[in-house]
């Protein structure tokens, strides 16, 4: 894969053959006695973890045409077979069907598959598994019926956007025990799909969720690292196996909208816009509404993406949850008195007082490159912390909480401008997040502030947004 993309900076073949072998050698020389690993060196007991992923690494290696010494082998298959004695008695349920299903996996791909031991955990948990325990048994129960109800819990877990989908498992406070992530569970996941679904739809969709999830070319952690690049290596065997060299066209009806030429493998992409006033014309022809048509002539994979950009007539809109749910409030900061609500919901706030406004957002499932925007009104001047002229300003909702104890906020990254304030995020976690900061109502007069609005960047078809909202900023005198 490597070399398909012709990368620049890697290694030589003949340099990455010598790293693996070195590794080969150094892994084995790790092994215990009873044929498992340790955590980090070779004394002390052997833990489940570790001593299948090292035997992992090993049957990959030696499929990949390695040396591996046969001892080795041999020593690490016997600790495979009693995993289930080996795991310790104070691990989690689901920890330890995780690490037997795992061993399950890796016997398998050494040629020593257990169909009975895989169809066992199955009868005994079934869809209570964490979803890489089932990743992992489903290609090895070799029964059509466990097979098909596997596939219908992927199907009936999945956590899926226009463009990506993703899997949450939940080991609690044994993650550690499994070096647990969601990220990994899509790798693995992934790699399942390919084997045993190969048509299956969210499988692009798995793929284009891992892509959007990298932070300067990768994920977080070695673990992560390692299972999506074994899951995007099947990826490439299975369906970019071809180098690309086709002719893409797309037709609205009778009419020619674009075509593109693709060869070989890069990073190119082609857009084309057609106006809005052409869609809604095709989209009333009689007798039937016109079809968007795209053809992939030639040898290779198209991917494309249909979008629609539009904006709203009215000025009063309903909150809207395409993937996020977003909240707005307005309270005041120094007197009570300073803001309120009247009887049609309008925001009042006495001219010259300093208003938080907070944002409450939710999304049920992680999302990548996004950002949360919010419109002022005209009336409203955010106080910007960072400037030296602003003073100090009382700490809000979103400066101490969960979201803060390893990024002090959810967001890396804020602008305070006249017209709006944003936070954006690489990765945001699933849950209910808050942001807030704090206006001066400058000028008097009555204000549409257009509804906060989440995105991700690069896939706008998933956001959400609040409801519209009037702000009336009022001269103190006429308030008292």
């Amino acid at each position: 894969m490597l070399g398909a993309f012709d990368t620049e900076g890697l290694p030589t073949p003949a340099e990455l053959d010598a790293i693996v072998r070195r590794d080969i050698v150094e892994l084995s020389a790790l092994q215990h006695g009873d044929g498992g690993f340790g955590w980090w060196a070779r004394k002390g007991v052997s833990y489940p973890y570790p001593s299948i992923q090292a035997m992992h690494a090993l049957v990959v290696a030696r499929e990949a045409g390695f040396t591996v010494p046969e001892q080795t082998v041999q020593s690490g298959r016997q600790y495979l077979r009693e995993i289930e004695r080996r795991i310790p008695g104070d691990y989690s349920n689901e920890a330890a069907d995780m690490l037997i299903a795992y061993a399950l996996h890796v016997r398998a791909l050494d040629g020593d598959a257990d169909a009975a031991a895989a169809r066992s955990l199955w009868d005994r948990r079934g869809p209570s598994l964490e979803l890489d325990a089932l990743a992992w048994i489903w290609p090895v129960v070799d029964d059509p019926r466990v097979e098909a109800r596997i596939e219908q819990v992927f199907n009936n877990r999945v956590v899926e956007t226009a463009q990506t989908a993703a899997f949450v498992n939940g080991y609690g406070e044994g993650d550690y025990l499994v070096l647990a992530s969601d990220r990994r569970t899509d790798g693995i996941v992934l790699d399942a799909l390919i084997d045993m679904a190969p048509d299956s739809d969210l499988i692009p969709k798995v793929v284009a969720g891992l892509l959007a999830d990298r932070v300067e070319g990768r994920w977080s952690n070695a673990q992560e690292n390692s299972f999506i690049l074994l899951a995007l290596q099947r990826y490439f065997d299975a369906f970019e196996a071809v180098d690309p060299d086709f002719v893409a066209r797309v037709w609205l009806g009778d009419a020619y909208i674009a075509a593109h030429q693709f060869t070989g493998r890069s990073t190119v992409r082609a857009s084309t816009l057609v106006p809005t006033a052409e869609l809604i014309a095709a989209a009333g022809a009689e007798p039937a509404p016109t079809a968007l048509i795209l053809q992939n002539e030639g040898a290779g994979r198209l991917y494309y993406r249909l979008g629609l950009r539009y904006a709203p007539l009215s000025h009063s809109l309903e909150p809207l949850d395409r993937g996020f749910v977003v909240q707005r409030s307005y309270e005041a900061v120094h007197d009570p008195a300073d803001v309120w609500l009247d009887t049609d919901g309008a925001v009042h706030v006495a001219a010259g007082a300093e208003v938080r406004v907070t944002l409450t957002m939710v999304n049920d499932s992680r999302r990548t490159n996004m950002v949360l925007v919010d419109p002022l009104p005209a009336g409203l001047e955010p106080l910007n912390p960072a400037l030296a002229v602003t003073g100090e300003l009382p700490p809000g909702p979103d400066e101490d909480g969960p979201d803060s104890f390893w990024w002090r906020t959810w967001y890396q990254h804020q602008n305070l401008r006249d017209d709006r304030a944003e936070a954006f995020a690489f990765s945001l976690r699933a849950g209910t997040h808050e942001y807030s900061y704090v206006a001066r109502a400058t000028t008097p007069g009555t204000f549409v502030v257009p509804p906060a609005r989440a995105e991700e960047i690069y896939a706008p078809e998933v956001f959400g947004r609040s409801a519209s909202d009037t702000v009336v900023i009022e001269d103190r005198q006429s308030v008292s």
